[in-house]
């Protein structure tokens, strides 16, 4: 299959699966907007401008997990135990439920359901030429192993004396070989697998 069938063929699978996993989710994400709404002062949605395919800038949607003042003055970095975060947030981050309003970004096209994590300006510009080139040549993605492997990262950067440094210097180079493994081996088959390994981790991690 040429590249251009295999995108058409990705982006059909992405809305087969998105359209009907947000209508389905969509009485979740009401209770979850009530909640955070009556949890602390502000929107119930936070965006991010994130780097998409080909570079190009987008805002990314989650619910929103931090205190309105303190998200905006704080680091880009979140460890476990910052007191930003409100007591929605706790279990929204925990469980990834934070996460679902970015089934809205997948059926804009922003997103496809597995691919990079897509970062923030600063620090993609930190990855090598050519790595970043290979990285954005895909739409980023809601879910990929490195976000399997990495999903207590929060916890792994509060250990860190300074979790910035520690991210950029360990977490980084780690998340950049899943990435360019992905985009070297992508396939609806491989995109079937890490979708399932993440209900597993994301059910394994609600019930713990």
């Amino acid at each position: 299959m040429n590249r251009a069938r295999s995108d058409a063929a990705k982006r059909l699978f992405d809305l087969a699966l998105a359209l009907p996993a947000l209508a389905l989710a969509l009485p979740l994400m009401v209770a979850i907007t009530l909640w955070v709404r009556l949890d602390s002062a502000g929107p119930a949605l936070f965006r991010q401008q994130r780097v998409g395919r080909h570079g190009r800038l987008f805002h990314i949607h989650k619910f929103r997990t931090m205190r309105v003042r303190s998200s905006q003055a704080g680091p880009l970095i979140t460890v476990a135990g910052d007191a930003r975060v409100t007591r929605a947030g706790r279990w929204l981050r925990r469980t990834k439920l934070d996460e679902l309003p970015q089934l809205l970004d997948v059926i804009r096209g922003d997103m496809s359901l597995v691919g990079p994590r897509p970062e923030v300006p600063r620090y993609m510009a930190l990855y090598p030429d050519e790595a970043r080139r290979l990285i954005l040549s895909v739409r980023p993605g809601v879910t990929d192993r490195a976000t399997i492997e990495f999903r207590d990262e929060e916890r792994l950067l509060a250990a860190a004396s300074d979790p910035e440094r520690a991210y950029v210097e360990q977490v980084m180079p780690i998340k950049q070989r899943y990435y360019l493994d992905y985009v070297a081996r992508r396939s609806l088959a491989g995109d079937v697998g890490i979708l399932i390994d993440t209900l597993r981790a994301v059910l394994g991690r609600a019930d713990s």
